[in-house]
């Protein structure tokens, strides 16, 4: 392993090849993400969007090191299986925190880990969205993380989180691995190997999917002087 500088932690690219020994740990290290993501409260930080797009990119290279199958599709296909599944899992460990604890969560004090204001924002866009909210929210970074903990404190119907939670859930890696794969492929096909920009396609990714959040902030903001006339 090279030497290591912490601001590798906010590369995507450092988990998907991260390796002990020679050993690849890439694919649990991007299942554990997903997870935490939603399912450990704190993942708010975690470059879950960036990751999919890369890890689709990676695809060959991460599941060849578990499991060698020739077939290009079946690879990518499993790898956005296991990573819709981990994001299911991630979503219920979030809805069962959210429905144990709603009341302590909205007493607490800001942490480094935990900022309220998240929480009420994603609550307001909970009630505005119902059960889609939780499809909206896997592509949204910052709401994904707490969308699935608002539904637990709200005491959503159960089966109606778990329909919405598995749709989400596929859709979010289905779409990005997929589309981090394939580009990957037809850009290679021109010459261009996406693994050499991989910086600018991160700050790309993070541009687009944080974009409706900071728009709903900005608006936010200016609407509030109006309301004082």
């Amino acid at each position: 392993m090279n030497h290591f500088e912490w601001t590798q932690l906010l590369n995507p690219e450092f988990y998907i090849t991260f390796e002990i020994a020679g050993v690849q740990l890439g694919l649990y290290i991007v299942l554990f993400i997903v997870f935490a993501e939603t399912g450990l409260f704190a993942g708010f930080f975690l470059p879950g969007d960036s990751l999919l797009f890369l890890a689709g990119i990676y695809s060959r290279d991460l599941v060849q090191n578990v499991l060698a199958i020739p077939s290009d599709f079946v690879n990518v296909t499993l790898l956005s299986i296991l990573v819709a599944t981990s994001g299911v899992f991630g979503n219920m460990m979030g809805y069962w925190f959210g429905a144990k604890s709603g009341y302590y969560l909205f007493k607490k004090e800001d942490t480094f880990w935990f900022k309220k204001k998240y929480l009420l924002q994603s609550k307001d866009f909970f009630e505005k969205y119902g059960g889609k909210a939780i499809i909206f929210a896997r592509f949204l970074p910052i709401f994904r993380t707490f969308a699935p903990i608002v539904a637990g404190i709200v005491s959503m119907d159960k089966k109606k989180f778990m329909f919405f939670n598995i749709l989400s859930s596929f859709l979010w890696s289905f779409v990005l691995i997929f589309s981090g794969h394939y580009l990957y492929g037809m850009f290679l096909k021109y010459g261009i190997d996406l693994k050499h920009h991989i910086e600018w396609i991160v700050i790309g990714i993070i541009l687009v999917s944080t974009f409706p959040v900071l728009m709903k902030l900005l608006k936010k903001r200016t609407a509030k002087p109006s309301d004082n006339h």
